[in-house]
């Protein structure tokens, strides 16, 4: 695997919409470290607070469809989120469908390569 694929999906997550505030500045961190000799550490880092962080389809779907998901995005969003999350679940998606999640999800699946 390409360094380059990493760091781009490092940057996808920092990016999205969806990421918060603590996971960017750790994101932030492990691209500024890339290349130099603290990217070990940072690398640590930044798996730890994906592990943390990147929620499964499993999580997300109760949440989508619970009363706190429906206060936080409205009732026909949720509904349109719970169903576009047991699509991606049918398909084998096993993280949540956020852009954040989503290449979070990624890094995970590569984190021995990284």
């Amino acid at each position: 695997m390409a360094k380059e694929e990493i760091l781009e999906k490092v940057k996808e997550v920092r990016n999205a919409p969806s990421c918060y505030e603590g996971l960017k500045k750790v994101c932030d961190e492990y691209l500024a470290a890339a290349g130099t000799a603290q990217e070990a550490g940072v690398s640590k880092k930044l798996k730890a607070e994906l592990k943390e962080d990147v929620c499964s389809i499993d999580h997300v779907i109760p949440f989508f469809e619970s009363e706190e998901g429906t206060k936080v995005f409205g009732a026909d969003q949720a509904k349109a989120l719970s169903k576009a999350a047991h699509e991606a679940k049918d398909k084998g998606v096993k993280y949540c469908i956020c852009p954040a999640c989503t290449a979070g999800g990624w890094l995970l699946d590569h984190q021995d390569e990284f």
